[in-house]
């Protein structure tokens, strides 16, 4: 779990601050590796600095070094968008101030990272030059905001500093929502349909797959795992039927033939909509496919950079599916990692993958700015069988979204 945990399992630490406070050093002594290149020239860190540890008792945590926020010119201007973007993926900001020094940038940086519920730290680094004046003291025990101080270049108090970042952490980290396990309990069988195709890992199984595995091993339940041709077989040789089938997307119309209807069946991106989104708001947002038309544009969120190769589920499966839909040709745009745009009021609908690349707080901050732009967001799961008509079906293990369209066609019907 440890190296090899995957980032969106991680605590996402993020370092603020101005250029040259220390940012760099502060993350070194704290991982103790030269995780960050250190210089006494300004604006050294130029593009986000990940390095991933293991902080006890936390657990796996990723720690973001950043860019200056003072930075300077139209370079400096990219800089400081791209700090700004990693505020939706910060589980935990650590604002760093220097030399009992605190201006506009570190007031500024302090107001957007509590105007988006992120706890904060604030570190005024360089103890040995000056401490926070009494002034600050003050108001950041009025706003509830710890105090830290340390001294980077030689470890002084960076012990008191893990301290405190373990004892901020988020308490939805600490027990984070479940994959599966809360479905299918101890002792009960879920079947999960696995196809091998071009863009899996040769000699493993995708990382949503590996995930969900280990929820129910966690949870004591039984796990079979099948191609979507054994299904059928595999489903005979039970003595009783599955909890739960849960389906790779591409497969669902063969999985939902061969499942029986009285059996839950749902898919990993749909389960990971839940575990790491909100499968309510998401499932609302498939809602919008019927109302596309052609020519109207489409962005298809993908948290992974992997390389598409042949019938890839998000750049041609999906649009396939949803053009034949909506009768028409759509315009699809694709981002990738990160990267997410700013302004989203060109796009009547956006699909976000499954996200296990992601935090669950970055993919709920795009959710945020999807709703503050008056665009519906949906999931890669939900929007294929949204579009191949097995969409209640899809949702037959969550009484509550299965409610929520039901009271949603209730009020349809009532404006009709």
């Amino acid at each position: 779990m440890s190296q090899t945990a995957p980032k969106g399992l991680r605590l996402h630490i993020g370092l603020f601050g101005r250029r040259n406070v220390g940012k760099s050093s502060l993350l070194n002594a704290i991982t103790r590796q030269q995780a960050a290149i250190v210089s006494n020239v300004a604006g050294t860190t130029t593009d986000p600095v990940e390095k991933p540890m293991e902080l006890l008792p936390l657990g796996p945590v990723l720690f973001i070094d950043t860019a200056g926020v003072d930075d300077e010119g139209a370079l400096g201007e990219m800089r400081i968008a791209r700090t700004r973007a990693v505020f939706d993926r910060t589980d935990l900001g650590i604002l760093v101030a220097a030399g009992g020094e605190w201006g506009r940038f570190e007031a500024e940086l302090l107001e957007a990272l509590t105007a988006r519920d992120i706890p904060v730290l604030v570190v005024m680094n360089k103890m040995d030059q000056a401490r926070a004046p009494e002034s600050l003291v003050a108001e950041l025990a009025a706003k509830k905001i710890p105090l830290a101080h340390t001294a980077a270049v030689n470890g002084e108090g960076v012990g008191a500093l893990k301290q405190q970042i373990v004892q901020l952490a988020p308490a939805d980290f600490i027990s984070s929502p479940a994959i599966i396990s809360d479905l299918v309990g101890p002792g009960e069988t879920a079947v999960l349909v696995v196809p091998i195709d071009k863009e899996a890992p040769k000699g493993r199984l995708i990382l949503p797959q590996v995930q969900t595995i280990r929820d129910l091993l966690d949870g004591d339940a039984l796990c079979m795992v099948v191609k979507e041709r054994e299904l059928r077989q595999a489903l005979a040789l039970l003595k009783s039927p599955p909890k739960l089938v849960v389906t790779d997307s591409q497969a669902f119309l063969k999985v939902a033939a061969d499942v029986p209807p009285e059996v839950n069946l749902t898919s990993f991106s749909i389960l990971f909509s839940r575990a790491k989104g909100d499968l309510l708001t998401q499932a609302e947002g498939a809602l919008a496919i019927d109302r596309l038309q052609p020519g109207d544009k489409v962005l298809m969120a993908e948290s992974c950079t992997h390389h598409p190769i042949g019938e890839d589920i998000g750049r041609v499966k999906i649009p396939r599916w949803l053009t034949q839909y909506v009768g028409g040709a759509l315009e699809f745009t694709h981002v990738q990692g990160h990267d997410f745009p700013s302004n989203l009021h060109e796009y009547q609908l956006v699909i976000q993958c499954g996200s296990c690349m992601l935090n669950r707080r970055e993919v709920l901050s795009r959710i945020i700015h999807c709703r503050e732009a008056g665009v519906p967001v949906t999931n890669y799961g939900l929007a294929i069988s949204f579009s191949l008509g097995i969409f209640k079906r899809a949702l037959s293990p969550f009484p509550a979204a299965l409610e929520l369209l039901a009271s949603l066609e209730q009020g349809a019907a009532g404006g009709r």
